[in-house]
């Protein structure tokens, strides 16, 4: 071995393989990284994940190839399995049932509603973290039992929809009659690096590589994990949250502690805890209680093998698991040597089959606190005369039945009580609310219910698919819209108030879980209407106008011809957009796709469209430092732009064009480089790499900044941390660069049109 005189870094010496690991800036893999030396530095290439040249199948229809399955072969395959016990992971109660219903709920439960981020829409159980949390322990061999089907239907059935269906398969199975089933989740084909899942350190280090947090990872009390590094507040105190946008109550989990917070057995904490989370993942207390008794009414809880033995998680296991993680050493390390939680045993005596006796047990027993056989929190009757549950794989063999502290908590808090007595009295009902809330659980983030697949579809449109009615009529021509702008543009409203009212509408959806944008105009309506970053005045005028401009267009239209509010607002901005180019020199015609349909309030979930109002929105410079994330805004930005599938160049150059047109939601001059607002130029892109002017911290925090003139110190400009970025950032520079060259003018005008049509039409999935 020797070294660079230079750097005094050890150097291979020959014969040795220069990619040790040790470089800065060496091979692939090798530590630290650029973001070990600038962590602060903005990921700008989180816009560029998943992209074609990672998806193998990127020209494939799964649409088509989808429906031409045989549904119902595909279903009896499934079910033929879930009673096929294998040699290499038997099948407890000889039935997969149970642990396949969980595989299926943690793909789904991930789900939360702040960002619309997590679900099973593109399968991200298989990739890190999720695939190696602790709290989803062994469905990695889920999955792997489920290979023969995807081997058998290849492409045209996806991870994310065969999870989610073999589920359903398994209630089925186990008498369930459930709600309905809808296809057309697509992969991802790559970890999803966007999201933020929570503190994943404590005390500066790692968890753990098998990813189970405190206790239930090392077996040592002292090193738990506890919920200060998620929590604000304590739970006596006034204020008392969990951090904003997280919907699980500690790192790794899916929704809370079995155990109770902190593990410490507690289910009135518990029962908060259940009731937050829950309600973050978009369920109320019936749902809630629904998903929970339902859920238990089978399979059972794993704690046979002391953690600190079992091996390391998928994403940490050697080369030789071939991708399974938490290797069990101790006896045949599967069956009776099972370890998932630490918890041990079932909540029923029929553990796989639909029926009450959970809630039954639950309330007609008492139930004292014990341990399971590795010392994890449970709970057990007080009383012998309470049924037992068979052991899963000796014959003959029983134990008494177990509840969690989770479970418990559903007895102690009131409103859980009572809803547990209904389910309690009335089985029917109880089936139906199960098989509800589980429909809702698993196509909560597949959108609108037109994107559907299959021959299950519930007919029922449901409160939380946002329905908004099917197109009725006949929509506008050419000739129309080209009245209707000349028409728009001389109605007395602004460019800006044209510009502000449409974007606000389209600007609202997610990728997500494919929630809001400008189909529906629920702009017009609870609660969108009130947002501050609208400008609800000014936005409450042009609604008005355009409502008698759509009253006299509808009026005087013979037969079928008519024109929603959602598209005449979208057409507002357009011909805005078209006004600001032509104003700045360049002729450019702003596509418009008309078919959008006006939804109701009645239609609109005025609790979960609340979340759509953002904390922070640096398109139109808009930052609420009083509540949600304690991150830097130009961070949150990345995030917003990355939820609307905008490229760097598409959200930079939407930026520039909409500083232009005066798009700050409080009409601050903050980011308005310019002294024609409302003119689509490139003025923003030419005062950003200007070096005539030196930036300022106006404040302490640095959040607002003054351009200040060099040779003068006049400023001339102000600005804040989201208008900075595109010039401090060394990527996101050089694309405003392009646009801010003698030459980038009309390119920029162009490419904003391009991402403004893009924009509009997020959630037409009608016509695309």
């Amino acid at each position: 071995m020797v070294s660079n005189p230079l750097t005094n870094t050890p150097q291979a010496t020959p014969g040795q393989c220069p990619f040790r690991g040790t470089r800065v800036g060496g091979a692939l893999g090798s530590k630290p990284q650029t973001d070990d030396w600038w962590p602060n530095r903005l990921q700008v290439e989180l816009l560029h994940q998943d992209p074609p040249q990672a998806n193998p199948l990127r020209a494939f229809d799964y649409q088509a190839a989808f429906q031409a399955i045989d549904f119902e072969q595909l279903k009896s395959d499934i079910k033929a399995l879930l009673t096929d016990s294998q040699d290499w992971w038997p099948a407890d109660y000889g039935n997969y049932g149970p642990q396949m219903i969980r595989m299926a709920w943690h793909a789904a439960g991930t789900y939360r509603i702040a960002d619309g981020r997590g679900g099973a829409s593109r399968g991200m159980q298989r990739f890190a973290p999720i695939n190696s949390w602790w709290d989803n322990g062994n469905t990695d061999k889920s999955r792997r039992l489920l290979w023969p089907i995807k081997q058998k239907y290849g492409a045209a059935l996806s991870w994310a929809d065969l999870m989610i269906l073999t589920g359903n398969c398994a209630l089925e199975i186990m008498g369930l009659k459930t709600f309905g089933y809808g296809g057309g989740r697509l992969d991802a084909w790559e970890a999803d690096r966007a999201t933020y899942w929570g503190p994943e350190f404590w005390n500066g280090q790692p968890l753990g590589e098998n990813g189970n947090p405190g206790k239930q990872h090392l077996g040592h009390p002292d090193e738990m994990v506890t919920r200060d590094i998620r929590w604000v507040g304590k739970p006596d105190e006034a204020y008392y949250d969990l951090e904003n946008p997280l919907a699980a109550s500690h790192q790794a989990l899916i929704y809370v502690n079995p155990e109770g917070p902190n593990g410490e057995g507690d289910p009135v904490g518990s029962a908060r805890d259940i009731r937050e989370t829950f309600a973050r993942m978009a369920m109320n207390d019936e749902e809630t209680v629904a998903l929970i008794a339902g859920g238990h009414a089978f399979g059972k809880s794993h704690g046979m093998v002391a953690p600190t033995k079992i091996g390391p998680a998928p994403e940490a296991a050697p080369i030789q698991a071939m991708g399974m993680g938490w290797q069990n050493p101790e006896g045949t390390g599967f069956a009776e040597y099972t370890m998932t939680n630490g918890i041990e045993g079932s909540w029923t005596p029929n553990p796989t089959q639909w029926d009450n006796s959970y809630l039954e047990n639950l309330f007609k027993y008492e139930w004292e606190q014990t341990k399971s056989p590795v010392g994890a929190i449970q709970w057990q009757p007080s009383t012998p005369d309470a049924p037992k549950t068979p052991d899963a794989h000796k014959l003959g063999v029983e134990h008494n039945l177990m509840m969690m502290t989770s479970d418990i908590a559903l007895k102690v808090d009131p409103a859980y009580r009572e809803i547990c007595q209904r389910y309690l009295n009335d089985f029917e009902h109880f089936s139906d609310a199960f098989a509800r809330a589980w429909y809702k659980l698993t196509h909560r983030d597949l959108g609108p219910k037109t994107r559907y697949l299959g021959p299950e579809v519930a007919a029922e449109d449901l409160p939380w698919q946002d329905p908004i009615p099917a197109l009725d009529h006949d929509v506008v021509d050419a000739a129309d819209i080209s009245a209707l702008k000349t028409k728009l543009l001389a109605s007395g409203l602004s460019v800006s108030a044209l510009v502000s009212a449409a974007w606000a509408s389209a600007s609202t959806h997610r990728d997500s879980d494919k929630r809001g944008g400008a189909n529906g105009a629920r702009i017009r309506l609870e609660p969108q209407k009130h947002f501050a970053v609208n400008r609800p005045q000014e936005l409450s005028q042009v609604l008005a106008t355009l409502e008698q401009m759509q009253a006299d267009f509808n009026g005087a239209q013979p037969g079928h011809k008519k024109l929603s509010m959602a598209d005449l607002i979208v057409l507002g901005g357009c011909a805005a957009v078209e006004k600001a180019a032509q104003d700045a020199g360049v002729n450019v015609s702003v596509p418009f796709t008309p078919g959008r349909m006006d939804t109701t309030q009645a239609l609109t979930d005025v609790e979960t469209f609340a979340w759509l109002q953002p904390v922070s929105d640096g398109f139109r410079n808009y930052h609420n430092n009083a509540v949600g994330y304690q991150v830097k805004p130009e961070r949150i930005f990345l995030d917003r732009a990355q939820l609307l599938t905008l490229t760097a160049p598409e959200w930079t150059v939407l930026v520039g064009g909409l500083r232009a047109l005066d798009q700050n939601w409080d009409h601050s001059k903050h980011g308005l480089f310019t002294a024609r607002p409302g003119v689509l130029t490139n003025d923003f892109f030419r005062v950003l790499t200007s070096m005539d002017y030196e930036w300022k911290p106006a404040d302490a925090n640095e959040m607002t900044f003054s351009l200040d003139d060099r040779k003068t110190g006049e400023t001339k400009f102000t600005a804040t941390r989201c208008d900075l970025i595109f010039g401090s950032n060394a990527e996101l520079r050089q694309v405003a660069e392009v646009y801010g060259a003698d030459d980038g003018h009309e390119r920029m005008v162009h490419d904003f049109v391009a991402a403004w049509n893009k924009v509009m039409m997020l959630d037409r999935f009608d016509v695309r």
